[in-house]
Order: C-alpha cells, then sequence, then structure tokens
C-alpha cells in the first residue's frame, strides 16, 4: 500500500463516548461529491467535532478524485482512498471500513440520495443496545420499474433466504459497531446483506425508516441487471449463513437422500424379483438408482472436504484489501 502522508490517527470521541467515521463510496460523482461535503459537515459538525469521513474513490474517470484531492487538503476530518480501479461498491466499502478508525461505523452513498442529517438518528439507535441499524427507505423517490420493483424482489428474497426480518437490504445508510465488523468478508454485491452476515455471528440489529432524496445529478449505476447478480449472490449467502460452519450437515443430508432413493428403487427391483419372478429389467430405472448413489456418496465426500475448507478457513482467513488500493491519503 503507498501512501501520501502517514501519522497514526488520534482517538475521537463523539458525545455518547464512541468514536465515529463516515464511510462514502464515490464512483463518477464529480457534480455531488463537493455539495454533500458541505452538507455532510455542516450536520456531522452539529453532532460533535471529533469525527472523520472516509472517502473511496473507486476508479473514478471524470473529476472526482481532483475534488476529494481539494476536499482533502481542506479539512482535517476527511480521509481519501483511491483504487487503482473501479472494483465496485462492496469493495469501496470494505476498504473504507478496514481504514476507518472509528467505533461507530456509518456507512452512505455519494450521490446525494441519502439524507446526512439521518445519522445522528442511527448513531443514536446504537445506543438502544443494538449492534447495527439499517436505514429503511420508507418513501423511495426512485423510477418504479428500474429500481423499486426490483428492489422489492431482491429484499423479499433477502428476507426468506436469510432469515433477517428487515425491509431494505439495498439501503446504504448504516451504523455499525466496530465489534460487529471484525473479521467481516465481502465480496461481489454482499455489501448490502452486512446485516445478514453480523446477524448471524449473534450481533442485534434493528431499522430505522430515513429520507431517501431524488437523484439530481450523475447518472445511477444499477438497474433492474442488479436484481440478477443478487440472486446469485443471496444464493451463496444463503448457504453461507447456515451452514459456513457444518457443510456436512448441507451436502450430507442431499447425499444420503440420493442414496436412499438409489437403495430404494434397487430394492423394489430386486424384491420383484425374488417375490415375482419378475426379471431384472437393466433399464433407465436402475440406471437411476446407481447415479443417484454414487451422486450422494459424491456429495458426502463434498462435505467433508467443505469441513476441513471450513476449518482451515477460520483458523487462518485474514481480510486483505492492499492490492485493491492506488494510495490512500491520510493524517
Amino acid at each position: 500500500m503507498q501512501t501520501t502522508v502517514k501519522s497514526e490517527k488520534t482517538s475521537v470521541k463523539i458525545e455518547n463516548s464512541v468514536d465515529l467515521s463516515i464511510v462514502i463510496p464515490v464512483f463518477n460523482e464529480e457534480d455531488n461529491v463537493t455539495p454533500l461535503h458541505a452538507e455532510l459537515s455542516r450536520e456531522i459538525s452539529k453532532i460533535t467535532k471529533n469525527y472523520e469521513i472516509v472517502y473511496v474513490d473507486d476508479g473514478s474517470d471524470d473529476g472526482t478524485q481532483g475534488l476529494l484531492e481539494d476536499i482533502f487538503d481542506q479539512d482535517d476530518h476527511v480521509r481519501v482512498i483511491q483504487h487503482r480501479r473501479n472494483f465496485g461498491q462492496t469493495s469501496a466499502i470494505s476498504s473504507g471500513m478496514l481504514l476507518a478508525s472509528g467505533n461507530v461505523v456509518v456507512t452512505m452513498d455519494a450521490d446525494l440520495q441519502n439524507d446526512p442529517s439521518d445519522i445522528i438518528r442511527l448513531v443514536r439507535k446504537l445506543d438502544e443496545g443494538y449492534d447495527v441499524v439499517s436505514g429503511w427507505r420508507l418513501q423511495r423517490d426512485d423510477p418504479y420499474f428500474s429500481k423499486r420493483l426490483p428492489s422489492r424482489v431482491s429484499n423479499w428474497l433477502a428476507r426468506k433466504l436469510v432469515q433477517v426480518k428487515i425491509h431494505d437490504f439495498g439501503c446504504t445508510l448504516k451504523a455499525y459497531k466496530r465489534e460487529s465488523l471484525q473479521n467481516l468478508e465481502i465480496y461481489g454485491d454482499q455489501h448490502r446483506y452486512i446485516p445478514a452476515l453480523v446477524a448471524a455471528e449473534g450481533f442485534r440489529m434493528t431499522e430505522l425508516p430515513v429520507n431517501h432524496r431524488k437523484r439530481y445529478k450523475g447518472k445511477s449505476k444499477y438497474g433492474v441487471s442488479r436484481l440478477v447478480k443478487g440472486v446469485l449472490d443471496l444464493s451463496y449467502l444463503a448457504f453461507w449463513v447456515r451452514y459456513s460452519r457444518r457443510p456436512l450437515h448441507f451436502f450430507g443430508s442431499i447425499g444420503l437422500l440420493l442414496i436412499l432413493v438409489g437403495v430404494l428403487i434397487t430394492g423394489v427391483k430386486l424384491g420383484q424379483l425374488i417375490i415375482l419372478g419378475t426379471p431384472l429389467d437393466l433399464g433407465p430405472l436402475l440406471l437411476f438408482a446407481s447415479i443417484s448413489a454414487v451422486a450422494g456418496l459424491q456429495l458426502i465426500l463434498f462435505g467433508f472436504l467443505g469441513e476441513i475448507q471450513v476449518r482451515t478457513y477460520y483458523q487462518t482467513s485474514k481480510l486483505n484489501a492492499d492490492h485493491l488500493l492506488k494510495r490512500v491519503l491520510s493524517r
């Protein structure tokens, strides 16, 4: 990792005796970053002067990078992370969380649709004993067919698969206690499902309705195609949440079922041969029984291999995103 400025971050306290970091992924938002920073600084200064704003420039190819460097030069509360290229919002949020120093971490979008005045409400909700507070865009100001409808389908599916009862997984505006993010690893487009991952570790979470504003400048980076990617991520996440510590239970259950099917079919055929004298027909049914039994045995072996991999993962895995970064502007 290369840094242009480097020093130890001093501890900063907000009114509830915790540090505050605001992580903002940015990609081609040259029309929004300056007004966002002005509004964000104004709102946060009402809470405390002890905070940091971590902007993660995810490979912008417009004027965003220069504007963020200007903001960094003018505001001592700002840190800027620059990715070598566009890796996606999940990687940007992950990089920001890794470098954020606060005991409370708030994530939000850079497109001005999240309202900075909601941050204090999220932080205060954490004081009620929660580890994660997820924003809920109850009145969402987005096109219905391209944004809201895919979001509804995705959120419904997420609630069913990962068993976390929140309404808006896709809202970036969330607040986390630092301990809930320890050892968190996210890939693909999994940033929206961080609440499910931390809930699976036993942390308490809730949601809070937040203001959602219309996008006036810049272009949205997401559309209907996001739903397809989300379904794939959800399939993986549902498996991970339920079986990441016991993959043998998943593969073994299916494997035993397939073996049982094969044994039953073979038993019926043998019973017909012994009792009724029906000739043993080596046809499609017995072929299916053989394939079913072999497939079941393979799945059980996959389960054992999965158990070994999981054991190795939990013993040695460390999240390292240094290869994503071009440089970090920090004090």
